[in-house]
């Protein structure tokens, strides 16, 4: 088996990889919960969660800038 075919198959919840794709986007880390991440984590949930928090911040900086210049 293909060392991509074993990391898709890890068993972290997709709730998981946000929260720590969350962490990861406010900047603090644990060196032990990264490495259980790097650990247990699927590379394509990681990927799929890093987009969907990219976007969700570009919407609340929008919603700000919105909200100051409106004023």
């Amino acid at each position: 088996m293909s060392d991509l075919e074993q990391a898709s198959r890890r068993k972290a919840s997709f709730g998981a990889t946000m929260k720590a794709v969350f962490w990861s986007f406010f900047g603090v880390r644990k060196r032990k919960d990264y490495e259980n991440d790097a650990a247990s984590l699927n590379p394509v949930h990681v990927v799929i969660a890093g987009i969907l928090g990219a976007l969700i911040f570009i919407a609340i900086l929008i919603t700000i800038v919105k909200l100051v210049v409106a004023k």
